[in-house]
């Protein structure tokens, strides 16, 4: 794989939004933005207030929103109100990661797409950064229940420039570090020697690199393409300082929703959603605001990084 183009040809199979299209026909910068953190992520009506005000933010940092998501069994790369309303309310949406994608396809079924998903589809329409709240990783006691996100292994083989609040903090985040490494995937952090953990500015662990600029991390991306270095850059983006709430107060509750998920066995694509769900009941309602405010700020240094990678390639 190689450097993504600046005039991209999409994959046939995929059904571009009116926006998306014009946006590529005119050479503009376009951002990619996930689908489960609407269906599986958030409450309704919240989840799609928060889809409609991020696509905002990145039309105002002058980038087209492509929210990806598979409906009727077509992966489409940009969404309308109405389809954005249907995965926020449909009751058979499946959470589609890349192993789910065909299944989904051919059965004409919706799907709202994990970060590996979208990762992929964004690639096949020619996107080179997208936008999510956390990555996916090693969940704690994998060395038991070998559960490991699909994300990871996407990371390592797709040319897309991946910006999160880093990994979420229900994960081994060291083990998730350690994995990406393995894997040739470069961490960096945006302005800060600290990896953050999602609700937090800060984890046990330091940042694996640091930039302080949409327009470096931009010329990294170039770089590692250019070299022919398959597979994504990660951009760990910190909560901003008056969002984030305390790690000695989200560590106590993920613990308990931890404890929670076992004793209910839960387990596979449906702990995320749930240990998010229960965070937010026993936080009443704070982690939600943080989750919010961190995919806002997420957009917002996606839309600059978008800009900056479409100067350094046209």
């Amino acid at each position: 794989m190689s450097t993504p183009p600046t005039h991209p040809h999409p994959h046939p199979s995929l059904a571009l939004s009116p926006e998306v299209a014009d946006a590529f026909a005119a050479g503009r910068p376009v951002v990619a933005l996930e689908s489960t953190i609407i269906s599986h992520g958030m409450p309704y009506p919240r989840n799609v207030e928060m889809a409609v005000e991020v696509e905002q933010i990145i039309r105002d940092g002058g980038a087209t929103p492509a929210t990806i998501a598979v409906l009727d069994g077509v992966p489409r790369i940009g969404l309308d109100r109405d389809q954005l309303e249907t995965l926020a309310t449909h009751p058979d949406v499946a959470k589609v990661s890349l192993r789910d994608l065909p299944y989904v396809m051919a059965r004409k079924a919706h799907g709202a797409t994990t970060v590996a998903s979208t990762m992929r589809l964004a690639a096949l329409a020619g996107i080179p950064v997208f936008v999510t709240g956390g990555l996916g990783g090693v969940h704690k006691g994998a060395e038991t229940s070998f559960d490991v996100s699909a994300d990871l292994t996407e990371l390592s083989q797709t040319n897309v420039a991946v910006v999160s609040a880093g990994v979420k903090s229900i994960l081994d985040i060291g083990l998730t570090l350690e994995t990406l490494e393995t894997l040739g995937v470069p961490v960096v952090v945006h302005g800060s020697d600290d990896f953050p953990s999602f609700y937090s500015r800060s984890s046990d662990f330091a940042a694996p690199m640091r930039l302080d600029s949409a327009e470096e991390i931009a010329a990294m991306m170039r770089a590692k393409w250019d070299l022919g270095l398959a597979g994504a850059v990660s951009v760990a983006n910190p909560v901003p300082v008056e969002d984030e709430m305390p790690r000695s107060e989200i560590d106590g509750l993920i613990a308990t929703a931890l404890a929670e998920c076992d004793e209910r066995g839960i387990h596979g694509k449906d702990v995320t959603p749930f240990l998010l769900g229960r965070i937010v009941e026993l936080s009443d309602g704070r982690s939600l605001d943080t989750n919010i405010a961190l995919v806002r700020a997420n957009a917002r240094l996606g839309a600059a990084l978008a800009v900056a990678y479409q100067r350094l390639t046209a």
